[in-house]
Parts: C-alpha cells; sequence; structure tokens
C-alpha cells in the first residue's frame, strides 16, 4: 500500500527537499503552499498524513490544523521556524501529533512519519481514526468506547484526537499503575526511542482541558510528581 502525505509549506525549496525524501522512501506527495490550499486538496483527495508549516500566508498552519480537526482525525506533523517551547505548546494545543522545529534533518522528519503511520496501523485505523479491540471503560461519569473510539463525560460526547485517546485509554486500562512519560511514549508511539521532550505534558493537559471540570483539580488523570501519571 502506497501511503499518500500532504505537504505543505510556502517555501517551495523546504517542499521539494521533503517531497524528494518521502518519493524516495515509496510516499505518494501532495504539495500546497498554504492552508487553503491544502483545504481544497483535502476535499478532492483521500491523504494519510500531513506535514503543516505553522506560517504560511493565507491560512497558516495553527488555522488550518483547526479546520481540519473539524471533521478529520488524520495525522498531523507541525513544522515551525520557531523551537521555543510555547510554540510546540501551541502547535499541539490545535491536535497536531507531532512537532518537528526547523531547521530539520529530513531523515528525521521522515522517521517521525513512519513513526505516526505504524501507530496508526498498529492501532488498525484510517486516516487516523484508531479502532482496538471491543470493549467499555467506565470510571463514574467517564465512558471510554474502545470500539466505536468514542470518550463520553456525564453523556456528552468529547472529541479526543488520536493520541490523546491513545493516551486516554492507554491509562484507563490500567488504572491505578503509574506511567512515566517514557513509558507512554512506547506504548503510543510505537516507538523505542523517546524523544526528551514536553510533549507528553502537554497531550495529557489537552486530555485534561476536555474531560476534567477543573483541570488543576482533575478527578481523572492524576499527576504522581516526580513519576509520571495515573487514572484511578
Amino acid at each position: 500500500m502506497t501511503h499518500k502525505v500532504l505537504v505543505v509549506d510556502d517555501d517551495p525549496e523546504i517542499r521539494d527537499v521533503v517531497h524528494i525524501f518521502l518519493r524516495n522512501e515509496g510516499f505518494y506527495v501532495f504539495e500546497a503552499e498554504d492552508g487553503m490550499q491544502a483545504l481544497h486538496i483535502l476535499n478532492r483527495e483521500t491523504v494519510d498524513l500531513i506535514i503543516l508549516d505553522v506560517m504560511m500566508p493565507n491560512l497558516d498552519g495553527i488555522k488550518a490544523c483547526f479546520k481540519i480537526r473539524e471533521t478529520s482525525n488524520i495525522p498531523i506533523i507541525m513544522l515551525s521556524a520557531k523551537g521555543e517551547d510555547i510554540d510546540k505548546i501551541t502547535g499541539l494545543t490545535t491536535g497536531a501529533d507531532d512537532y518537528v522545529a526547523k531547521p530539520f534533518n529530513p531523515l528525521e522528519l521522515i522517521a517521525r512519519v513512519k513513526a505516526q503511520l505504524r501507530r496508526q496501523r498498529l492501532d488498525g485505523g484510517s486516516n487516523g481514526k484508531s479502532v482496538s479491540d471491543s470493549g467499555i471503560i467506565e470510571i463514574n461519569d467517564l465512558i471510554i468506547d474502545k470500539s466505536r473510539h468514542i470518550v463520553t463525560v456525564r453523556r456528552k460526547e468529547v472529541s479526543l484526537t488520536p493520541l490523546e485517546f491513545s493516551i486516554l485509554e492507554l491509562m484507563a486500562s490500567h488504572r491505578g499503575h503509574v506511567f512515566n512519560v517514557e513509558k507512554i511514549y512506547q506504548s503510543v508511539w510505537k516507538e523505542d526511542k523517546f524523544l526528551s521532550d514536553n510533549t507528553i505534558m502537554v497531550h495529557i493537559r489537552n486530555i485534561r482541558e476536555k474531560i476534567e471540570d477543573n483541570p488543576r483539580e482533575p478527578r481523572y488523570i492524576k499527576t504522581v510528581w516526580g513519576v509520571g501519571y495515573k487514572v484511578e
């Protein structure tokens, strides 16, 4: 199966480099120079993953990511020339699955692409919608329907990205077990190599914002200081 990747960046040289590396790995590549073009392509083509630059004219990557997440859970890797943590947090908060700072090593980017697609395949989903074994997890007012990939809190459906769902499902399936960030990364990203950044922390924060009444005093996802996180 040939995976289709959409590369969105206003810099034609970056698009060319990424296109060449992806093509050499057997991917079919679409290109767009801004968010508007990307949305038009997504309306007419089936794409397995998006590489999305943050700073672009017309419609930037942050706004484009919000628009895409209204209808799709397709994996998104954000690119940005800014490497500060605040930019990483902003990108992931929009619903992106990973973040790569410019300048980047094309081989690292390709590895991230393969990791996202491998995680998607192991989850059994398509277009970012993971499907695991059937079963319902109930924790007070929180209900996780693993077969339908649906989370409800107080009978209200909550929209989670594929990674957010996988993280929550992992911890909820092992209630009381404390997961450190490296174990979460290895279990959800399906990668042994752990990237030392705050990606897990940001995803945990996003999940809490969606399922907790008060994210600062969470009922479901607890922090075990100096160790990791658990669902009680």
